[in-house]
């Protein structure tokens, strides 16, 4: 097996999250995978041993970046509900450039390969699963703190918040209008807001 040049491996996986997020794992040539990564077809493999392994890596560099940047404004906040109506709203701000101005990775991902690759498709449903149980963990710690019911059950809450967001990020996928993506998130932001108990 051909030997991986001098290659800057976290470089390599930027440039590949990028590419397979826009495109998808079965769009992606290996065309596009030396372009976009500026590497051989023998050192992509010999670095990444093969296509859907990259995929696996490049899907988790999404994830972990993801729940870092939603513990990080959780983190800083002094009202986890605050927080969580924050950063829905955030979604509307975003710049023209930004790549979160598209579907969620993991969400295409799911749909494309759910009944194409059972291993990419298992790793995906983990993280949509883990990322579920940081927005439960935000939701428990509002309950802790007394700013929603005691009763009110985090995962479930958890869900229905992932599945605004999702729904949020389509539209900006599909390119809507600012306005509406404005008022969806505010919309979705105020339901949350709206579990705040007197």
């Amino acid at each position: 097996m051909a030997r991986a040049a001098n290659y800057d491996r976290d470089a390599a996986l930027e440039a590949a999250m990028t590419l397979f997020w826009r495109k998808g794992y079965h769009a992606t040539s290996l065309k596009d995978l030396e372009t976009a990564l500026e590497m051989k077809p023998g050192s992509i493999y010999a670095a990444f041993d093969s296509k859907e392994n990259l995929y696996l890596l490049a899907l988790r560099r999404y994830f972990e970046n993801s729940r870092a940047g939603f513990r990080a404004v959780i983190a800083k906040a002094a009202s986890p509900l605050a927080a969580l109506a924050a950063h829905i709203r955030s979604y509307a701000e975003l710049p023209a450039e930004d790549a979160a101005r598209q579907a969620c990775m993991l969400t295409r991902t799911l749909v494309d390969t759910r009944s194409t690759n059972p291993a990419i498709a298992a790793a995906t449903q983990e993280y949509l699963d883990q990322m579920a149980s940081e927005f439960a963990a935000a939701f428990a710690a509002a309950r802790d703190k007394g700013e929603i019911a005691l009763d009110a059950d985090p995962e479930r809450l958890a869900r229905r918040y992932q599945a605004n967001i999702t729904a949020l990020r389509v539209e900006l996928h599909r390119g809507a209008r600012e306005q509406t993506i404005r008022d969806l998130a505010e919309d979705m932001a105020s339901e949350v807001e709206a579990l705040r108990v007197a």
